[in-house]
């Protein structure tokens, strides 16, 4: 007979071994479940060890490392599913979306999840419906009032509410209450509503408008990452069917830095522990990088009490040896002191020659054999494309690779999604005013490559020469004329015009076929233009194909969701105005290719790391060297664009009162410290703090960390007039 596994909290800073010693506590489990059944045969086994099991991690870059590290430890005999939270609901809540329309009397019908750019975008739409037929009150004042503040930034702010809701367990009926007594001195977008004769507060209407949305997408079966949290913890994990799935499959949690897990993971775990299962739980009290975003740290931190705790003291030698003296200089300005050798500075006046010394360095760093380009990272609380451009620059003309961690670089700004979007207006009639003779240009060049000569057939200024002459628009349908329409065309040349003559050939072929049903959506046009023009001419890179890639998904996407609309919609777009939104979309720039990490079986290349904070930290890495770089900015004690709009509202340990000023001002000290005595925790060797006098605004930088830079040995460079 078993002997119920005793549930375990490890608890650590950064680096002292708290993974280790889950995957440790794993490989234990899996031992005594071998000896237990020695008697079964091994399928059955592996099938019991899968299924009864919840592997969670924080990220879904940590995720695959602790499935490569437990899968190792096991020697890969048994099936790893290792999960971020987000994703298992997701997959739950598909599942069981049976008991949830029985419950919510929805449609039967399968969910599709939106992604967040068709999320904004669906939201937008509604949400002006709703004010145009919504005469009076305070409907009819909400366009105005947003045109001249950001339509774009109202609705993400608001859409965000749902899901830090969501996340915290809080019923989206109580978002206008927390808004209204949480926020001191109103909203700076509806602060003129807020003043109107009827009295409705800026609350009511961002809760009015969260509800509408709500209802909107359960009715047609779209799921978002908001509702996911919210159907799982109100409907789902109450649900006594699915309570007993719980109770009945999983014996046990192994769950890595929930320090950043949402607090409806706390009830979820804690449910699991009251029926008998046991945890394993990691938790960084300097970690915590998405507090801010949905994560609730304190409230995670409850399921200690019902653990055996173990607290890990191994730390880093610099976060141990001078941690608490970097905290202390860079939260008390007036402090002077002198820093150890390990912290050193690059120091200019303007930021354009502090970026080229920075890279200069790393450079000469690198070719002396003093460091490898895996054991660099530079890290910044942001990253302009200044910054991503000088550094790529310098260290690729020095043959040095270099990584942005995490670089989403928007789909429009790859020139091969802008050609194939500019064909798609030529394909289909209707879309002239969408283009201009630019754009024609661009791709008549990009789809006349050439893979032997390496370079477009088409080469710029015959392609601008040819859109002048032969980019014909009547009623807003596109064509291109015969090349002779262009009065010196025998000047284009024999190869250019046979280039161009097949682009023309091919755009009247893919029409006949549009009109004989034989290509039915803009997707199979794509697919086609991929296939027949770019990948029989393309040696694609990494980057162009996950381009590449993501074009063909988002336009699957969002066909998909057009035919779900249009099953609720009596009057529904024509395919000419979907087509237009589409390509709007993406001429918005909001959408961005995300390629999946590459992956690696053994050692990874030698690169430098160039990230933010946030990403950095996310990533959990180590380094020997770490650059701090505009070290002396105050967005080193800002959280940015990883704190969401109202997320202190959300926490579990709002005590009801309105925020005020200082207690912002605590919260941006309490981060800065996590943030230094994390990156303390991930350096090995050398810190360099990396400061310019100006910012790239001009404006004299005087951030907390100036302290820093006035304690370190400023660094000699050589490089300077390079």
């Amino acid at each position: 007979m078993s002997v119920k596994r005793t549930s375990l909290w490890i608890e650590g800073t950064s680096r002292t071994g708290k993974t280790t010693e889950l995957v440790r506590e794993f490989c234990d489990w899996v031992e005594n479940k071998r000896q237990e059944k020695t008697t079964s045969s091994v399928q059955s086994v592996t099938q019991n060890l899968a299924s009864s099991l919840l592997v969670f991690s924080a990220n879904d870059d940590n995720r695959r490392d602790l499935a490569d590290q437990l899968s190792f430890a096991v020697r890969g005999n048994y099936p790893i599913h290792c999960k971020t939270l987000m994703g298992w609901m997701r997959d739950e809540i598909k599942l069981f979306w049976p008991l949830l329309f029985e419950e919510l009397s929805l449609k039967a019908q399968f969910p599709l999840l939106l992604r967040p750019e068709t999320e904004q975008f669906l939201a937008t739409q509604l949400w002006r419906y709703i004010c145009t037929s919504n005469r009076g009150a305070y409907f009819d004042q909400y366009p105005a009032a947003l045109t001249q503040n950001n339509e774009f930034r109202f609705v993400r702010q608001t859409l965000d509410l749902l899901q830090l809701a969501g996340a915290s367990g809080i019923m989206v009926e109580h978002i206008p209450y927390i808004l209204e007594h949480g926020l001191e001195g109103g909203d700076q977008f509806l602060e003129e509503l807020n003043n109107s004769e009827e009295g409705t507060s800026f609350g009511q209407l961002r809760g009015h408008f969260i509800l509408e949305w709500q209802k909107w997408c359960l009715k047609r079966g779209f799921l978002t990452y908001g509702l996911i949290y919210t159907l799982y913890w109100r409907y789902l994990l109450p649900n006594p069917q699915y309570q007993h799935h719980l109770i009945s499959r999983y014996q046990g949690i192994f769950a890595d830095d929930v320090d950043d897990y949402p607090g409806i993971a706390k009830d979820l775990f804690q449910f699991l522990l009251d029926h008998n299962a046991f945890g394993i739980f990691t938790y960084n009290p300097d970690g915590q990088v998405r507090l801010g975003l949905n994560a609730d740290p304190q409230y995670l931190s409850q399921l200690s009490s019902f653990c055996e705790v173990k607290l890990l003291a191994n730390y880093p030698r610099i976060q141990s040896n001078y941690g608490e003296t970097i905290v202390r200089l860079a939260t008390n300005p007036l402090s002077v002191e002198n820093l150890p050798d390990c912290f050193t500075s690059v120091q200019a006046i303007s930021r354009a020659e502090l970026l080229r010394n920075t890279a200069n360095f790393i450079v000469d760093a690198i070719k002396n054999k003093q460091i490898n380009p895996e054991d660099v990272a530079i890290i910044a609380p942001g990253l302009d494309e200044i910054a991503r451009y000088t550094f790529i620059e310098i260290l690729s003309a020095a043959n040095i690779p270099l990584k942005p961690l995490n670089e989403q670089r928007s789909l429009i700004s790859f020139p091969l999604v802008r050609a194939l979007l500019t064909l798609l207006g030529l394909v289909y009639p209707g879309l002239g005013k969408l283009f201009r003779g630019d754009d024609i240009a661009q791709m008549l060049t990009t789809l006349s490559y050439d893979t032997d000569q390496k370079t477009a057939i088409i080469d710029p200024v015959r392609a601008g020469l040819i859109a002048d002459s032969c980019y014909e628009i009547k009623f807003k349908t596109s064509q291109l004329l015969p090349i002779e329409t262009y009065p010196r065309w025998d000047r284009i040349g024999h190869q250019a015009t046979e280039a161009y003559n097949y682009l023309v050939h091919w755009i009247k072929e893919t029409q006949a076929q549009i009109k004989q049903d034989q290509l039915s959506s803009p997707m199979m046009v794509l697919d086609k233009a991929i296939k027949e023009l770019i990948e029989v001419k393309y040696q694609l890179s990494y980057q162009q194909l996950s381009a590449l890639r993501e074009l063909t998904e988002t336009t699957q996407h969002f066909w998909e969701i057009d035919r779900r609309l249009r099953q609720y919609d009596p009057d529904p777009k024509s395919p000419q105005e979907t087509l237009i939104e589409f390509i709007q979309l993406l001429q918005r720039g909001t959408i961005t290719a995300n390629p999946r990490p590459m992956y690696y079986l053994g050692k990874q290349p030698s690169y430098v790391t160039l990230a933010t904070i946030f990403q950095y930290r996310s990533l959990r890495p180590c380094h020997r060297w770490q650059f701090w770089l505009d070290v002396s900015s105050n967005l080193w004690e800002k959280g940015g664009a990883s704190v969401l709009f109202c997320a202190l509202l959300f926490l579990r340990e709002w005590s009801g009162r309105t925020l005020t000023p200082e207690d912002e001002f605590e919260a941006d000290q309490a981060r800065l410290q996590r943030i230094l005595r994390d990156l303390l925790g991930r350096v090995e060797e050398k810190i360099i703090l990396c400061h310019s006098d100006l910012s790239v605004k001009g404006t004299e930088q005087t951030g907390p960390l100036l302290t820093l830079v006035n304690g370190s040995q400023e660094i000699e460079l050589i490089t300077n007039n390079k």
